[in-house]
């Protein structure tokens, strides 16, 4: 589980609004989407759950950024042992599924393909329907999660888990 205490750490040098685009609530949902599909695919729960909050955290605009992923994994290595702990194969693995998120990549290991498919799944936000061929996973193809995510993403919902694990405000400003 992501603590309180490293949500605080990461929005110390979040950029951008933290109710904004690529902010809490997206995080939020990609690591829900994250849980779901972890159990499925056979997913190292902690890589998945620690993407979530790293992949967009160096964001400098809700725009293109294009390195954005790669100075999320590099916030990721500085909070690294003090934030949260991972051995150094899950720790490359997290690495990887940041910097190359927004590549279009399909092919990797299966916690990678994770991380990935549940990030993909919340591009409703910002308008844009999930395409399978985008997907890397069986799970995250099947009708009834891209629907579920669809929905979510599209309504912006801002899931419980933001005030009730990361100790954050629920309402969007």
């Amino acid at each position: 589980m992501i603590s309180s205490h490293l949500i605080r750490r990461i929005l110390q040098q979040y950029a951008l609004p933290p109710k904004g685009t690529h902010g809490l609530s997206h995080w939020a949902r990609v690591l829900e989407n994250g849980r779901v599909l972890a159990p499925r695919t056979g997913a190292k729960i902690e890589v998945v759950e620690l993407f979530a909050v790293f992949h967009d955290s160096r964001r400098v605009n809700e725009g293109w950024d294009d390195d954005h992923g790669g100075r999320g994994a590099e916030l990721a290595a500085r909070l690294r042992g003090a934030g949260f702990h991972l051995d150094d194969g899950d720790f490359d693995l997290l690495r990887e599924a940041c910097r190359e998120h927004t590549r279009g990549f399909t092919a990797g290991d299966i916690t990678v393909q994770t991380c990935w498919d549940a990030d993909r799944l919340d591009l409703g936000r910002v308008g844009i329907a999930t395409e399978i061929q985008y997907l890397c996973t069986e799970p995250a193809k099947e009708s009834a999660v891209i629907a579920w995510a669809e929905r979510r993403a599209r309504g912006r919902t801002i899931p419980p888990l933001v005030k009730k694990e990361w100790d954050q405000p629920l309402e969007e400003r």
